[in-house]
């Protein structure tokens, strides 16, 4: 008996033991929602473009550039075309219902060749030049005139832009999230922004990856670390909840 409770996982295992830690420092403070209340929290959209979210463009063009099965590629474009492309588009008008910033990032070189682009797009082979197709935004989430348009050429926005310039000029401190991949330029993104005291949330049916396991991972990592994560019937209640009263 004693050496099979020996054997059992200690109690930490299965729990987060820093949750309530961060959550109480980091990612459900109540300045979060007096940055919505004062109009302080936008809504940032990361790489809704034809590159890497329409089918048969960018990334996709071929099964020889995608690298990817086709089961994999339906996945990916049936959780965007169903859910987040949906939800994105319901945020945004949330968003500007309320006069509340919509952000928008993508990948696009200054140059029509590419040389600009970050060590790491061009080890990958990826380039929008500007004017490009690849370059566009999808119709049903693109920005309307005035909105802010961040280009890019890395995955992490913050690291490779003037976006927090941007961001504190316009005194932005809360961000909610959504886009492609979650676990690459949506996280770093976060990982990023909350390093710099911006209180972020993730929307997890408002972004996704390739993989069903990737997507779990990313919002696991995420979660009460990093970033609040609600979804965006929870995120649009919490915006009519704090700003329409």
């Amino acid at each position: 008996m004693k050496d099979q409770e020996q054997k059992q996982p200690p109690a930490f295992t299965d729990v987060d033991p820093l949750r309530d830690t961060y959550r109480r420092s980091i990612t459900h403070l109540p300045a979060i929602k007096r940055s919505l209340e004062h109009h302080n929290t936008a809504l940032l959209c990361i790489d809704m473009q034809y590159l890497d979210a329409a089918r048969g463009h960018g990334v996709f063009a071929s099964a020889e550039s995608a690298n990817m099965p086709p089961e994999a590629q339906d996945y990916y474009f049936d959780r965007l075309e169903q859910a987040v492309l949906p939800n994105v588009a319901r945020l945004q008008a949330a968003f500007r219902a309320r006069e509340l910033e919509v952000i928008h990032t993508r990948i696009q070189s200054l140059t029509p060749d590419g040389r600009d682009r970050g060590p790491g797009h061009k080890r990958l082979g990826l380039h929008a030049p500007p004017g490009s197709k690849d370059a566009e935004f999808l119709e049903v989430v693109a920005p309307l005139e005035n909105e802010i348009v961040i280009n890019k050429t890395a995955s992490g926005v913050f690291n490779c832009t003037n976006i927090e310039y941007v961001l504190r000029n316009l005194k932005i401190d809360g961000l909610f999230v959504v886009g492609v991949y979650s676990n690459e330029c949506v996280s770093t993104a976060i990982r990023d922004a909350c390093d710099l005291g911006f209180y972020v949330t993730l929307i997890a049916d408002g972004c996704t990856t390739v993989t069903p396991e990737l997507q779990k991972a990313t919002l696991t990592t995420m979660k009460d670390r990093y970033a609040r994560v609600m979804t965006t019937e929870d995120a649009i209640a919490e915006l009519h909840a704090v700003i329409d009263p």
